[in-house]
């Protein structure tokens, strides 16, 4: 269900012009700040996909590259 979320999300990004985001990319932006205190519950997961802002998501992928591939 979740997955399913991320590729909903991907797409509406690319019918505003971000053309290679992926489910993935929306997964990996989102869950970053879940590295620390563990995964929230589903209701917060849901909602924060779905609240995503293409800025929000520029931003990450913007610091991702500065911080280079994971080690």
């Amino acid at each position: 269900m979740i997955e399913e979320l991320c590729i909903s999300k991907a797409k509406e990004f690319r019918l505003i012009g971000y053309e290679y985001v992926t489910g993935e990319d929306i997964w990996d932006c989102v869950s970053e700040k879940y590295k620390k205190n563990g995964n929230p519950a589903l209701h917060k997961v849901v909602n924060d996909i779905l609240s995503l802002k293409s800025t929000q998501f520029m931003n990450w992928m913007t610091l991702s590259v500065y911080k280079g591939p994971p080690r």
